[in-house]
């Protein structure tokens, strides 16, 4: 079964953002920043691809959404990032309504909308388990009379951690966080073309039958200034201790994150 994969690298959407903005110019301005384009490039080196780039089952598509006003040299910094990685497909679109831009991307990257497949969101600074696309792919085998029976059906893992990186390493702490958008998939029907980007990730449960797993780390929730969620008043920071050299071994393991490689990027 054809499993995809889908990042919005800074995609100007209407909708699709807890900040909100008066104009969609205004939304491109505050992502091209150049101080925010800086944050979101080193968590998607440092914490985002590494663990994608050495899956265990590297039979996927990882389609990346871009606006098409994106800088140039942010588009060629961009598409050097992922040279190496075959399974990735930089798209380009206009702003655009933000469900039905995603739904139009991730049903172009199907091989057959005939035939039914696996998605899962990723945003750009979260990383996912080396074995993610290995175990989704059990996941979906191990159930297929439930996916046989419904449109759509979603997993979900519900531990991992929370990582903040920086130019001392990692902080990070394990969690425990059902339906949080990460390591998070949605099974579709052939001929189905809603996707996974057409629901909250914690509304999943309202609309199809959830698998849920737990018990193993699946996930890096990345943590830093510019995240989505962090913009609103009243947001307090999360203070996370900062890893030792056995948890930075556990990272290399589950993410193909390194602590070493971390500290280089952020302290560019």
């Amino acid at each position: 079964m054809q499993i995809i994969g889908f990042c919005r690298f800074s995609y100007p959407a209407e909708g699709g953002f807890q900040v909100e903005h008066a104009s969609v110019e205004d939304r491109i301005a505050y992502l091209y920043a150049p101080e925010r384009l800086e944050e979101r490039f080193r968590h998607f080196e440092a914490i985002c691809l590494p663990g994608l780039m050495a899956q265990t089952d590297p039979d996927f598509t990882f389609v990346i959404l871009v606006g098409d006003a994106m800088p140039d040299a942010a588009r060629v910094r961009l598409e050097a990032l992922v040279k190496g990685m075959p399974q990735a497909r930089i798209v380009a679109r206009p702003p655009g309504p933000h469900r039905a831009v995603c739904q139009e991307a991730l049903n172009d990257a199907r091989d057959y909308v005939a035939a039914p497949c696996l998605q899962f969101r990723h945003d750009d600074d979260d990383a996912v388990a080396v074995d993610f696309v290995e175990t989704l792919r059990q996941a979906a085998a191990d159930v297929a009379p439930l996916l046989a029976r419904h449109r759509l059906v979603a997993f979900d893992w519900h531990d991992g951690y929370v990582a903040r990186p920086g130019a001392h390493g990692l902080a990070a702490e394990e969690v425990h966080h059902p339906y949080w958008g990460v390591a998070q998939a949605v099974a579709v029907q052939g001929g189905v073309r809603q996707s996974i980007m057409n629901f909250g990730h914690q509304k999943l449960p309202r609309f199809m039958p959830t698998l849920t797993f737990s018990g193993r780390a699946m996930y890096v929730r990345g943590h830093n200034d510019h995240n989505d969620s962090r913009q609103k008043a009243h947001v307090k920071p999360v203070a996370l201790p900062r890893l030792d050299a056995t948890g930075e071994a556990r990272f290399r393991d589950l993410f193909a994150i390194d602590a070493d490689h971390v500290r280089r990027i952020f302290s560019g």
